[in-house]
């Protein structure tokens, strides 16, 4: 049994004019700061072989992934379930649905549909033997817990720099960074850089890859003769904002309107960082020999988070001031008034239903190296508790893979409040499911390959 790898990239930037994902509010997009791009990486053991995307895009919600991978596997005679897709979650990125823009935003998904054909074609075309190492190190400083629990006992998302009245944050980051390299005979080697921080730096009405953008740039550049990956982690309660910063700590941010400090020169400043964790253990990884590849998928139903009908007044009530720009009637600024409008907006949107929803969990091993994506945006803690059911080498889990549904708040979050677990669509209980199932289509792997 042999390994063997190939790389490609294509570009996959849109157009001017293409509403921009990630807020509660319509941003179209008028300046390209850097360039959105999809790689793919293919791995084969002789029998069977994956395909692992990075694609700089905020997320594939199902009506979007779903045509993607039936493309992909139809076009390059692959099953549906060695398709690994996963978006960088960037926040200066394309949205793909809504109601602006409609003929812009469709010309614009069915190029992308062929760019990722494209680029999963490439890598296979480019397969070459290859020797599998990894390693872990880490990138502290810049990535944060984003929920804290204030004095007054309630649970504020990004609550301000240096407020008063926060008490401490809700959660423990994790700031590894792991690296996986695939050092191939006759062609460049190829590395994975994984590590879990929203990349939600910048703002505004651009269009960005952010910190993964600069994180595989600045990789490239330092070492000849390697191409670069970024798989995102367990992003759902963390991101770049430091609430008591200290010495230049705020070089290259300005507060924006949901009291969130942003700056591309932040987004460079983070993709380096990352990048120089990688560069520390470059030369030490851990080499493997000859590793099996494997590749599965589950189905998973999760319970809605339906509203209780005497939250339906109030909802709509919210939703109707701030769909008509009278925002300064709600009684929240910042932060706030994202949570309350998001919450509004989930409580209208599961006021018929459905009960439930299908969720699509996906796993990659490549020997001791295994993937878990995760169709949304999982927690610090459920990343964590992931990665250690690792008995040798590592698991990742990764997030907004092969479809996007929402957060993923733990049981007791949604108990305490905030952004994300009151405008979750699913019921307490469903990160630790996700979580014990991914555990369980991992074991499903190891289970083949023995």
């Amino acid at each position: 049994m042999k390994l063997s790898a190939g790389f490609s990239r294509v570009d996959i930037t849109p157009p001017l004019g293409i509403p921009i994902g990630g807020y509660y509010q319509l941003r179209l997009a008028q300046r390209i700061l850097d360039p959105l791009e999809a790689s793919a990486l293919a791995v084969s053991d002789g029998g069977r072989t994956v395909l692992i995307y990075s694609v700089d895009l905020l997320e594939l919600k199902d009506a979007f992934a779903a045509p993607i991978l039936d493309l992909v596997a139809r076009e390059l005679a692959l099953p549906r379930e060695n398709l690994f897709i996963a978006c960088t979650h960037t926040h200066t990125g394309p949205q793909l649905d809504g109601d602006a823009a409609p003929e812009l935003r469709e010309e614009y998904f069915s190029f992308l549909k062929r760019r990722l054909r494209d680029a999963g074609k490439l890598a296979l075309d480019d397969l070459k033997p290859a020797r599998l190492g990894y390693a872990v190190s880490r990138a502290p400083g810049i990535s944060f817990i984003r929920r804290y629990r204030m004095k007054d006992g309630t649970i504020h998302t990004n609550p301000g720099i240096r407020n008063p009245e926060v008490v401490c944050p809700v959660g423990e980051v994790d700031d590894a960074v792991s690296v996986i390299r695939f050092d191939r005979e006759g062609g460049d080697s190829i590395v994975i850089a994984h590590f879990a921080v929203h990349p939600d730096t910048i703002g505004g009405c651009v269009i960005s890859a952010d910190w993964p953008g600069f994180a595989r740039r600045t990789l490239e550049k330092t070492l000849d003769g390697v191409k670069c990956m970024v798989l995102n982690g367990a992003i759902g309660d963390v991101n770049h904002v430091n609430t008591l910063p200290e010495g230049g700590a705020l070089n290259d941010l300005v507060m924006d309107f949901d009291d969130c400090m942003r700056g591309y020169g932040h987004s460079r400043h983070m993709g380096r960082a990352v990048a120089g964790a990688v560069l520390q253990v470059y030369g030490k990884v851990a080499y493997t020999d000859s590793p099996s590849v494997r590749a599965a998928q589950t189905h998973v139903v999760c319970p809605s988070n339906r509203p209780r009908p005497e939250e339906i007044p109030e909802a709509e009530r919210i939703c109707r001031l701030h769909s008509s720009g009278r925002d300064a009637e709600i009684p929240f600024t910042g932060m706030q008034l994202t949570t309350v409008v998001a919450e509004a907006e989930r409580i209208l949107e599961l006021k018929d239903g459905p009960d439930g929803f299908d969720l699509l969990l996906s796993a990659v091993s490549i020997g001791p190296v295994k993937l878990i994506g995760i169709p949304g945006e999982p927690f610090s803690q459920t990343g964590r508790e992931l990665k250690a059911a690792a008995k040798t080498g590592l698991i990742l889990p990764c997030c907004c893979v092969n479809g996007y549904a929402n957060y993923f708040p733990l049981a007791n979050d949604y108990l305490e409040g905030g952004y994300e677990a009151r405008s979750s669509l699913f019921k307490a209980g469903v990160a630790e499911t996700l979580r014990d199932k991914g555990l369980e289509l991992l074991d499903k792997l190891e289970t083949e390959r023995d």
